[in-house]
């Protein structure tokens, strides 16, 4: 295990002092009237003209505080038996690009793509829905959840909802899930500030209605050290703390008992190429930081982002083993082990269907650390080990013990050679044969018996949000 407490006793005030300054003399940028009314009532001082709001040290100190009193919720320090995360699925993944590993094409988000990423999802992960896994480029923005949520109603045996990010998208969603027969069908997707301490007008718009509606809320922070904060951890530490403070206090202002939640994706620039990265060594350090203050200081345990955001820019067992080193570092320092991925390049745009099979390889190995040990006569099998004796007539391999018992007992990755790798052509083949198996299971994909009625009443509705959201 990792050190998990990067800051010492005496960091913690400083660092609190420094996130009550930047509210109480910066605060937030908020387009949203009802926000800024709501936290004038809560007691913070508000400029409409400007949309700035600002939090006297004494509102934050007594925030902090009622925070502290409702305390660390069961299991926040960590679970004592490992979890084995989730398989990588198709779900909310929202990639603006398709990596096409056969033709090794990039191409912008479209419906074909999408439909092929649904028929795929549906017969590699029956019992978990297919989501909105692809952005379509090809229809205007304001329509293009409804678009997707159509194609996901005619193509998925079992749709999951599409993600709004304009609150003018909602009620079309739900009209549509109540149609097809599916409540709330949408998702909100995160909520993430423009970074720093900006609520622009389409996240503070979601944000009033999911607090309304009593959904846990908090901020999926990404913050980049240099860019949106200052540079050092400690500034770094200031800025995202204070981003999910006046986050939360915006939240209870809305709505006394919300539940609050959020994440961390704290992220650094490569200096000499101008990138940015979420999974490099110093974007990791700055999120365990953060998150370690903000549980010292106020009492509330947030994750760190998972291991899905990977600087790699092509699939292969490269990027498969940068976001597992990601999602067991992230285990080390929370106790808390993240999916490993869900097929997605270049820190989150690109997803690549290739990738997600070769990523549930090495998630079904992760999951090996969650089993239990299973003690009784048939395992033990002492009567086995009385045959092979001192294995000078026959080893295990050759018992029918190990060959009840291996399939249950071992790893056995459907890809991954566990010889190693023995360089770049034994990868290609590896992943041929993996676009060869995507292949398969699109082509085994059998459409769903869907209501014609139904789709035709769902078009309906897309064509009237069409009418009245497209100028």
């Amino acid at each position: 295990m990792f050190q998990r407490n990067l800051l010492s006793d005496a960091d913690v005030e400083p660092l609190g002092e420094g996130v009550f300054t930047v509210l109480e003399k910066v605060g937030i940028l908020c387009q949203n009237q009802e926000i800024l009314k709501a936290l004038e009532t809560a007691g913070a001082r508000v400029d409409y003209d400007l949309e700035v709001a600002t939090f006297p040290r004494k509102m934050q100190e007594e925030f902090v505080e009622q925070l502290r009193r409702e305390g660390p919720k069961e299991g926040d320090g960590g679970p004592v038996k490992f979890e084995s995360p989730p398989l990588p699925h198709l779900g909310t993944q929202v990639a603006q690009f398709f990596y096409d590993y056969e033709r090794r094409e990039v191409r912008q988000g479209n419906r074909r793509d999408f439909i092929d990423l649904i028929k795929l999802g549906d017969v590699l992960h029956p019992e978990v829905p297919v989501g909105h896994s692809l952005l379509l480029t090809d229809v205007p923005p304001l329509i293009e959840p409804l678009e997707a949520a159509m194609l996901l109603a005619e193509y998925a045996h079992q749709p999951g909802p599409a993600f709004a990010w304009n609150v003018n998208q909602v009620d079309y969603l739900i009209e549509m899930g109540e149609i097809y027969g599916l409540e709330n069908w949408f998702t909100w997707g995160a909520i993430c500030f423009a970074h720093p301490l900006r609520f622009d007008k389409d996240v503070a718009d979601r944000f009033v209605r999911r607090v309304r509606a009593n959904h846990p809320a908090g901020l999926t922070a990404m913050p980049v050290a240099g860019i949106t904060t200052p540079v050092t951890v400690a500034g770094f530490t200031v800025v995202a703390s204070a981003e999910i403070l006046a986050t939360w206090m915006a939240a209870r202002a809305l709505n006394p008992e919300v539940p609050l939640t959020g994440s961390m994706w704290g992220g650094t620039m490569d200096m000499r190429r101008g990138e940015v990265s979420y999974c490099s060594f110093d974007a990791m350090f700055y999120s365990f930081a953060a998150v370690e203050f903000i549980r010292r200081w106020c009492g509330k345990t947030l994750p760190v982002g998972g291991g899905e955001y990977c600087d790699a820019k092509l699939p292969g067992l490269y990027a498969a083993l940068e976001k597992a080193y990601k999602a067991m570092t992230i285990a080390a320092f929370t106790g808390r082990h993240p999916p490993i991925g869900g097929g997605m390049l270049e820190e989150g745009k690109t997803i690549c269907p290739v990738q997600m099979l070769l990523e549930r390889d090495l998630g079904l190995g992760v999951q090996n650390y969650g089993r239990t040990v299973e003690v009784t006569p048939q395992t033990l099998g002492l009567d086995t080990i009385m045959e092979v004796g001192i294995g000078l007539r026959g080893s295990y391999l050759e018992t029918e013990h190990t060959l009840r018992h291996f399939r249950q007992s071992l790893w056995l990755p459907q890809f991954i050679d566990r010889s190693g790798w023995r360089g770049f052509e034994q990868e290609e083949a590896l992943l041929g044969k993996i676009q060869q198996r995507v292949n398969e299971l699109i082509a085994a994909y059998e459409k769903p018996q869907v209501d014609p009625d139904k789709l035709a009443r769902m078009r309906e509705v897309v064509e009237r949000a069409r009418r009245q959201l497209l100028p």
